[in-house]
């Protein structure tokens, strides 16, 4: 990122961000002027939030059906069930933390480990960032985007918190897109890591105020779009090069309005009598 007093604002200039930061405000926009939204909020939230979860838990692995996620009752279960439960669980809980992401985002993150590594307890490893020599199991992301040592996470960790506290002009997207970005491509905690990156996107999307009642899931988008172009675009931000940083705020921009599109037509369904 740039060495500029608002590196933010620097990457909101490059070519192509704006147009995306635009689309983006006129997709929410779209969805929070619907008639629905007036009074059945609440539960255009709960269902966003359902199908964010199960959007998040897709690109972890465990891409379930709606329906399956909704009835399921059972998450304990190792592998799928664990991936799905963790996502549900971290919906739940980012609304909890947004008043603590303003004052200490590193917290706020370690917190989001612990509920995503739920059943872990004894584990010294999870809700810290790992430490020299711990592996990382995140299946999404292969081999071909280099690994962090501890030193550089704690490092890059501390210098995000810090531009987080700073403040910026920027565009919640883009600053959402770059919390998003950091954390898959540090990878800091020895699994999740994921899951816990795309629920503080989510954090900074609302606490930002682009999308206060939470009705916009990117999580849909980003499955919606797949995995390949997810991971091609993750690569983009890991290279740290203007067009490849461009590429990612872009993929992130889409995916938010492709969450937008979500609930709004779940709007439609519900104005119906349909859901």
């Amino acid at each position: 990122m740039s060495t500029s007093a608002d590196p933010l604002a620097t990457l909101a200039a490059l070519p192509g961000v704006t147009e995306s930061v635009n689309a983006v405000r006129a997709a929410v926009d779209r969805v929070y002027g619907h008639r629905v939204m007036r009074r059945r909020s609440n539960e255009v939230t709960s269902e966003a939030a359902l199908r964010g979860a199960r959007g998040s838990a897709a690109l972890a692995g465990a891409d379930w059906a709606l329906e399956e996620v909704r009835r399921r009752t059972d998450f304990g279960a190792e592998g799928e069930p664990r991936t799905v439960g963790a996502a549900l669980r971290l919906t739940a809980e980012a609304g909890q933390l947004l008043s603590i992401w303003r004052q200490s985002p590193l917290r706020v993150l370690a917190r989001l480990h612990l509920v995503a590594a739920g059943g872990a307890e004894g584990d010294e490893r999870i809700g810290r960032p790992r430490q020299s020599g711990e592996p990382v199991d995140e299946p999404l992301i292969g081999s071909d985007l280099p690994l962090p040592d501890a030193d550089e996470v704690a490092g890059r960790l501390d210098g995000l918190a810090r531009l987080l506290l700073a403040g910026s002009e920027a565009p919640a997207l883009v600053t959402a897109a770059v919390v998003h970005g950091e954390l898959l491509a540090l990878r800091p905690f020895v699994s999740r890591n994921g899951l816990v990156a795309r629920t503080a996107e989510r954090i900074v999307l609302v606490g930002s105020g682009l999308d206060p009642k939470s009705i916009c899931p990117a999580e849909v988008g980003y499955a919606e779009l797949g995995a390949a172009p997810y991971m091609a675009a993750l690569e983009g931000y890991a290279s740290g090069t203007p067009e490849g940083m461009a590429v990612w705020i872009a993929h992130c921009g889409r995916a938010v309005e492709l969450g937008a599109r979500e609930s709004t037509a779940v709007c439609e369904a519900l104005q119906r009598g349909a859901a």
